[in-house]
């Protein structure tokens, strides 16, 4: 099973996520959720995989999330609109996501890494 795990290295989340990973032996390649954000493809397949509403994969405590107002922007967005901007900054994403295997994960808990994951 290849997976790949978007992460941002200064998110103490993220890293207990891929310590998670590391310590239970999963293969996975690792992205900088900033530097390279996932494509909008991509996060339309992750959208599908996770069975989460897309709002779940804005990072609502974000500063830039914050700075656009994006809280009374969303509802007015379409789908598609509300991916393109997920892909044009890597800081609105929540994380960590891991991604592979047809299934999704956006955050960190461990009972959901365990489960999905493990």
């Amino acid at each position: 099973m290849k997976i790949t795990y978007y992460g941002y290295p200064k998110c103490s989340t993220c890293r207990k996520a891929k310590k998670w990973l590391t310590d239970n032996g999963i293969d996975f390649a690792e992205v900088n959720l900033v530097e390279t954000p996932p494509t909008a493809e991509t996060l339309q397949e992750m959208i599908a995989t996770s069975g989460l509403d897309i709002k779940k994969f804005f990072n609502v405590s974000g500063k830039v999330y914050r700075e656009q107002k994006l809280k009374d922007k969303l509802p007015t967005l379409s789908d598609e609109e509300k991916v393109a901007l997920l892909a044009s900054n890597g800081m609105l994403i929540k994380r960590p996501i891991v991604f592979g295997d047809g299934k999704t994960t956006v955050g960190f808990k461990e009972e959901t890494f365990d489960e999905v994951w493990g």
